[in-house]
């Protein structure tokens, strides 16, 4: 009997209860209004721009990050240059608040996506050489489904891409790179054969190579400088970089290279088809262990419930499968 007396008492005056729990802000007290001017500020990293976004006067949007800084106890933003720069603390949070922001708008009435009348800008990166065999597929087929889309595309992973994707500065990833850490999501698309490419006129090139008769050639490869190079996995050793007589930004223009020269090349079977007749290309089996590769669709989990996000996925997936 005491106990449930006791056990009452606990539920009538919760005011009474004592330790760490009664120290915590309670979200009663939070005004979440301010978690939207926090995820527009952290986009735009300018206090106009994200006024300009949310509908709202600058000083209005001023306050609430004086606001937020308070909630957080910490500066948030501090002033660099003509705008403002985020603190670790205001990336460490920005992930959740947006995954938290979008389960609320996804859950709204009326809250479905609408590609045909959305002018939503998605940022992707189409790696090359994929660049060259996919992204035009993918405009046309934006275009034709959702022509008020904006699409924003790069060509090249850089060391800061993981971020880029974590903060969804970058939405999308399509590449030969497979982002391994359990936060992304990675769906394989397709296999591309690989092939080894030499001018048709080679005076020691007239048919299938061993390995070993390959790396007695002199090459041209992506620069092994370049953040994941799509070159760097035959060439893994200071042995068979010896090897390598010139380096190029963009696998085209490797390819250009080659043909006027005695140099070789690995390359992707559909860009060496592509410009095996113009070029003057001959095409041959790469005889090695790694004669292939996965192209992946990749993104961070904190976007995969966002509805627009999903229906780009199916479009990707859709394009880059079926053509």
């Amino acid at each position: 009997m005491t106990v449930e007396s006791d056990m009452v008492v606990d539920k009538e005056t919760p005011q009474t209860v004592s330790g760490p729990e009664s120290h915590r802000p309670q979200l009663r007290a939070v005004d979440l209004n301010l978690l939207t001017v926090f995820d527009a500020v952290m986009q735009e990293q300018n206090i106009t721009r994200a006024a300009q976004i949310l509908g709202m006067s600058q000083p209005a949007v001023s306050n609430a990050v004086s606001r937020l800084k308070v909630m957080f106890n910490d500066e948030l933003f501090v002033r660099y240059g003509r705008g403002i720069q985020p603190t670790a603390r205001a990336y460490q949070l920005f992930g959740s608040v947006r995954q938290a922001l979008q389960l609320v708008q996804n859950e709204l009435p009326g809250a479905g996506f609408e590609p045909f009348s959305s002018e939503r800008i998605f940022n992707l990166c189409v790696c090359s050489p994929l660049d060259n065999r996919l992204t035009s597929m993918i405009i046309n087929k934006v275009s034709e489904m959702a022509p008020g889309i904006h699409l924003a595309f790069k060509s090249s992973l850089n060391q800061n891409t993981e971020h880029q994707l974590r903060y969804q500065e970058l939405e999308f990833v399509i590449g030969y790179e497979e982002f391994r850490r359990p936060e992304f999501a990675c769906v394989p698309l397709f296999h591309d054969e690989m092939v080894l490419v030499a001018s048709a006129n080679h005076p020691r090139i007239t048919g299938p190579m061993k390995e070993s008769d390959i790396y007695r050639e002199e090459h041209a490869v992506v620069s092994l400088d370049r953040y994941a190079s799509f070159s760097l996995p035959w060439y893994d050793t200071a042995e068979k970089q010896a090897r390598i007589a010139y380096q190029g930004m963009a696998l085209i223009s490797v390819l250009n290279v080659v043909s006027q020269t005695q140099l070789v090349a690995v390359t992707p079977r559909w860009l060496a088809e592509a410009f095996a007749e113009k070029l003057e290309l001959q095409i041959l089996p790469l005889p090695m262990k790694v004669n292939s590769r996965t192209c992946f669709l990749s993104w961070h989990e904190a976007a995969g419930r966002d509805k627009g996000h999903q229906w780009m996925e199916e479009l990707l997936v859709s394009v880059c499968r079926h053509g």
